[in-house]
């Protein structure tokens, strides 16, 4: 069966696919190689799936690079697809139009529906967002916003690094805004998008009708708008939008990875215009926020099956951004269900090798032994030296189970830093470790605060 009835089904588990892929690539790898993609034909009896690129380069780049992460992602959500299929579109070629590879079409070639302006995330809700004591200002704000009575402030600025959260927030405020005022018009548009369609406008002479449908907003939500730096033409029609919404008593909700003071090449009066309501700004998730997060979504999930031991792996490890958190836990859960393995910390060491990498910090044994060490209260030297005390003994192994968390070092090489030992010396300190902070909580919390002194 070919593509045809199923259009539509194909589209909507595209743009969850491409919704996925945009936030654990990043806009511009995700702008430059997966938006241009095309759904071709669809083999139903076969599984085969076709996705088409506009060039033989682009076509050979996405399969060599991003084959088994598509196919993946595609069996996870369409069970039925067992392959896909990379090829340059040839002429003529019957495909199937999606929005994320249209997302920055010309408006005179489409027609925008206020499901389309809005394009609203239906899993970034309120409910959804963890809250700790880095983010509350951002979701106390966020949660005002979206309130019936008229904000304390407007605009909203949410200042954050990138996947901390604020674009979960700025949907959140869309959803809640939209389910208290039904008939609200909310558009929710990315500063590069923004750009993309203004400068098309003007060149097709639509301009106005492009400022009409920005205006007319009940609620708009700007995202990313530290990509809006250096365009001129840009930057003034973005002023007397703020200008129009503010004015009209409007809300207005930004967001950037930076405070508005520090947007260089941004005209001051955009600044100004920014620092009239409330800025906003969120944390770097902590260890407890990242664990919560983890437990969260799989709270939501009560049939997968996940150790804490993964759990703790997991938000020690990927530490950089909540993104990538939880790319990296949707990852692990689609290989262990499509592959019948169990989800444990050696798969996730296995699966995730590219996204732990990224996120480890270099720390080294020397620096794990100098911790360990100074938390003890021993002799550096002790921790190669064959005394047998109690009083070594622990700290030692201590830091050899340390050392293999933290680290990418074997057995036979953390021995080795150890006075020479042995490996089958390494795994027994290790084993005994995990086996005591299960059941004596003096030692979990030894091991807990000697893991935060050194991811400090």
């Amino acid at each position: 069966m070919r593509n045809g009835s199923n259009g539509d089904e194909l589209g909507e588990a595209w743009q969850a696919i491409a919704g996925g892929l945009r936030r654990d690539m990043g806009a511009q790898i995700f702008g430059q190689w997966i938006r241009p993609i095309k759904l071709g034909d669809f083999d139903r009896e076969e599984g085969a799936l076709e996705l088409l690129l506009p060039s033989d380069f682009s076509a050979k780049w996405v399969r060599d690079h991003y084959l088994d992460r598509l196919t993946l992602a595609w069996k996870s959500v369409v069970p039925g697809i067992r392959s896909l299929a990379i090829r340059a579109r040839p002429n003529g070629a019957q495909i199937h139009r999606l929005r994320p590879a249209d997302e920055f079409a010309p408006p005179s070639e489409r027609e925008l529906s206020e499901a389309q302006d809005s394009a609203l995330d239906p899993r970034y809700t309120f409910d959804n967002f963890v809250a700790a004591q880095g983010n509350v200002l951002a979701l106390t704000a966020a949660q005002r916003m979206a309130a019936p009575e008229a904000p304390l402030f407007n605009p909203l600025y949410l200042q954050a690094a990138t996947g901390q959260g604020k674009t979960h927030l700025m949907h959140a405020i869309g959803h809640a805004w939209r389910a208290a005022n039904p008939g609200a018009r909310v558009v929710y548009m990315p500063a590069e998008r923004f750009m993309m369609e203004f400068v098309t406008a003007m060149r097709a002479k639509e301009t106005m009708a492009f400022k009409t449908r920005l205006r007319a907003a009940d609620l708009l939500l700007i995202d990313d708008i530290q990509f809006i730096i250096g365009k001129m033409s840009t930057q003034e029609e973005f002023l007397h939008t703020i200008d129009a919404i503010v004015g009209s008593g409007k809300r207005l909700v930004v967001a950037a990875d930076r405070a508005p003071q520090a947007l260089d090449g941004v005209d001051q009066r955009i600044l100004s215009r920014l620092s009239q309501g409330l800025v906003a700004d969120i944390q770097p998730a902590d260890l407890e926020l990242r664990r919560s997060i983890l437990e969260h979504r799989l709270d939501s999930m009560p049939s997968v099956q996940v150790g804490e031991d993964v759990v703790e792996f997991l938000a020690r490890t990927i530490s950089r951004n909540v993104r990538e958190l939880e790319g990296g836990l949707n990852k692990l859960l689609a290989y262990a269900q499509l592959t019948g393995k169990p989800v444990s910390k050696q798969l996730a060491e296995e699966q995730l090798k590219d996204i732990l990498s990224a996120c480890r910090r270099r720390i080294t044994i020397d620096e794990i032994q100098r911790t360990v060490c100074e938390y003890y209260r021993i002799d550096r030297s002790e921790m190669s030296s064959k005394r047998r005390a109690r009083a070594i003994v622990r700290p030692r192994q201590v830091a050899m189970y340390i050392a293999k968390m933290m680290t990418p070092r074997s057995y036979p090489e953390i021995g080795r830093k150890f006075g020479g030992r042995d490996h089958s010396t390494v795994i027994h300190a290790v084993r005994l470790v995990e086996e005591l902070r299960g059941k004596d909580s003096e030692m979990d919390n030894d091991v807990r605060a000697l893991l935060r002194q050194l991811e400090a």
